[in-house]
């Protein structure tokens, strides 16, 4: 003996398929090739160096199930298992697997008993009766099979689909009425099915007439529904006793149509051992020396050949069968193997049945824009659907959580992509930016004008009044700050952002820095004509310029100090407002910058000081009033600039200090030059020294 055929629908070894092999174990060197036995602990090569098998091992079709279920996108499923090695492996497989892709069980329940009793039945049947699942896997092993159907033949259970093992054939002739109900439409994975050349021929000539064994007798009463007297009484479903058989009846395909061809795949698992055996045996002889002719030539290759020497054959055998299929043995044993998807429909007339396949999940899957919540109590695959925040997105279904976008990009409405943010500054697009620049072109071109007049009358008696050279340098100052308010309109940059302060500080100073030398001059003026004054040698034009240039270089410090050492510098704000990226100049130091508006102020209140205590003297071409007046106003627009600039971001921010720059600057303009253009075109009779 070198080997043999193993199964585990032998009777004594149809509970523990495992320990037919084992039993042999110490047999180690025979070749030991099943049809049957799945249990995967046969792949360990160190106890079964000599085990092969024409079958997958269970652990295969439970991850076929598995694809199953993953390819429908079935998530939320229920598990019935038996109380054994094969139940408890399918349920750790299956579990793990559907918390890959995010789904997981909703019920398992456990055949425990091989017998049928109410109590059991019940704690079987509570599970699927209660499950929001729509579809369940049946994983038991054979011995099973009685208590399964029993309790399905008398329980009537919601409507599922229910995806079965390879138990499920052989379940399948109890046919009774709620059986059909339930599983109509269920899908069981099974071997692929192989042809045997001349095996249908042969199976549809058997009857009773050519093999007469009991065997073959039980198969025929069965089948067909009748008896055999003195042999086998069958009673039908409707308590009736059957008629007798003939024994001419036929296997024709309408017979086995209602059990399928499931007993082929076995036959073929069968065939293919035997011819693996046969191949093996073949390869082994014919690898040995020849023998003395006069000898026995079997007895003599029996004597020499040893049993362990037909495993190296087996393992290393490659054939292929009269259909054309390859067999040969992997590293554990196995075989190429594939699985058929059967449905199993029970209708009668021959209806066809169309149904949508549909969705098994505890709850409908989160759409794009959305992220799973975990519901406490509940398994992972039950979850609660919340929309993503403002600033984060998904963009596919069931996503564990929600991505948050970049700094300079918003989530859309629906929450399924970012978008970038529109960006936010002053543009000369804008209509206030388009305002504000057309105004500071309209005041400069005025400014302009009024210098050209004052430059035509320049010896006029009201020009040369209070310093006329003075007034040229409010008059350029003044252009110039309309002019710097350009600056800030448009897209901010490094540069612009590094002379608009500056700019502004000084020639604002400068302006300011001009009327208070005016002011001065009126005061000096008017002192230097009382008797023994010590002010006459002030009078002229040295000293307002003077007075001017140091003004203007304390602004010119300040800024330096702030230039060198917190620079002003481009800027992209995205935290300010959620759904825009503000673009704008950072001053750096706002201290610094407040100094700046700080020195002006204070110039500004000196000259308001210096005009009001002026404002009184008697001279026809005073300007005491006009640059009271002109200071009020100025101080006014900056006084409430500051809560306006910090209160403001943006735009707006930048909005604020050009209203601030624009009407401080023409109210110097209008309350200073106003009056003097007035008297030089409308009132000429005033404009002369006798007058």
């Amino acid at each position: 003996m070198f080997g043999g055929l193993l199964s585990n629908g032998t009777q004594k070894f149809l509970s523990t398929p495992v320990q037919s092999v084992k039993d042999l174990n110490p047999l180690v060197s025979y070749l030991k090739i099943s049809y049957s036995t799945t249990d995967p602990v046969l792949n360990d090569r160190i106890q079964f160096p000599s085990f092969y098998r024409t079958i997958p091992n269970e652990e295969a079709e439970i991850d076929g199930i598995v694809q199953i279920l993953k390819h429908f996108g079935w998530k939320w499923v229920g598990l019935i298992i038996s109380d054994d090695d094969t139940g408890y492996r399918a349920q750790e497989r299956i579990s793990t697997a559907l918390s890959t892709y995010g789904g997981c069980l909703a019920f398992t329940t456990v055949f425990r008993d091989i017998y049928f009793s109410y109590h059991h039945a019940e704690e079987i049947a509570q599970p699927i009766r209660k499950t929001s699942a729509h579809v369940i896997v049946v994983y038991i092993s054979t011995q099973y099979g009685f208590v399964f159907t029993t309790i399905f033949a008398i329980y009537r259970f919601p409507k599922k689909i229910w995806i079965t093992s390879s138990f499920f054939p052989r379940v399948m002739v109890f046919r009774h009425q709620k059986i059909k109900t339930t599983f109509n439409g269920s899908l069981t994975l099974l071997i692929q099915e192989g042809e045997i050349p001349g095996f249908e021929q042969f199976f549809r000539r058997f009857s009773p007439n050519r093999y007469k064994d009991d065997l073959t007798i039980n198969t025929w009463a069965w089948l067909f529904g009748c008896n055999f007297p003195r042999r086998v009484r069958v009673r039908l479903e409707t308590g009736e006793m059957a008629e007798d058989c003939t024994g001419n009846e036929t296997l024709s395909d309408a017979d086995l149509s209602v059990y399928g061809n499931h007993n082929y795949r076995v036959t073929y698992r069968v065939y293919t051992a035997v011819y693996a055996l046969a191949h093996a045996l073949h390869n082994l002889y014919s690898a040995q020396p020849p023998t003395n002719q006069h000898l026995n030539k079997l007895k003599s290759l029996t004597a020499k050949i040893k049993p362990w020497q037909l495993n190296k054959y087996i393992r290393n055998l490659t054939f292929t069968t009269s259909t054309g299929d390859t067999v040969f043995f992997n590293d554990n044993g196995e075989p190429p193997f594939a699985f058929d998807i059967v449905k199993w429909f029970f209708l009668p007339n021959d209806r066809v049945m169309r149904q949508k396949i549909p969705t098994s999940q505890c709850n409908e899957p989160c759409s794009p824009g959305y992220r799973k919540s975990k519901i406490e109590g509940k398994p992972l695959c039950c979850y609660d659907c919340i929309k993503c925040a403002d600033g984060e997105m998904s963009n596919t279904t069931d996503a564990a959580n929600c991505v948050r976008c970049s700094a300079f990009q918003k989530s859309n409405t629906e929450r399924t992509e970012c978008l970038l943010k529109p960006v936010n500054f002053l543009s000369y697009t804008d209509t206030m930016g388009a305002s504000f620049t057309s105004i500071a072109l309209i005041f400069f071109i005025t400014a302009c004008t009024v210098f050209g007049i004052f430059v035509k009358y320049w010896g006029t008696p009201i020009v040369k009044a209070n310093n006329q050279h003075l007034s040229c340098i409010l008059l350029i100052s003044l252009m110039l700050c309309f002019l710097c308010t350009l600056l800030f309109i448009g897209r901010p940059i490094q540069i612009c952002c590094l002379l608009r302060q500056v700019t502004f500080g000084i020639v604002f100073t400068i302006s300011v820095s001009s009327v208070l030398a005016k002011t001065l001059t009126v005061i000096i003026a008017f002192n230097a004509t009382k008797p023994g004054s010590k002010l006459k040698k002030y009078v002229g034009t040295k000293v307002p310029i003077v007075l001017v240039i140091i003004c203007s270089l304390g602004s010119i410090v300040i800024s330096a100090v702030w230039m060198a050492s917190h620079p002003p510098f481009f800027e992209a704000d995205t935290f300010s407002e959620t759904d825009t990226v503000i673009l704008m100049c950072n001053e750096g130091s706002v201290s610094l910058f407040f100094c700046v508006i700080g020195y002006i102020g204070t110039l500004a209140l000196l000259s308001f000081i210096a005009a009001f205590l002026a404002k009184d003297f008697p001279d026809r071409f005073n300007e005491a009033k006009n640059i009271t007046f002109s200071m009020l106003v100025f101080c006014s627009v900056w006084v409430t600039f500051v809560p306006a600039y910090l209160s403001s971001k943006g735009s707006r921010m930048v909005a604020v200090e050009i209203f601030g720059i624009l009407s401080s600057s023409a109210g110097l303009l209008g309350c200073i030059f106003v009056p003097k253009c007035y008297i030089i075109f409308l009132r000429s009779e005033l404009n002369t020294r006798t007058f």
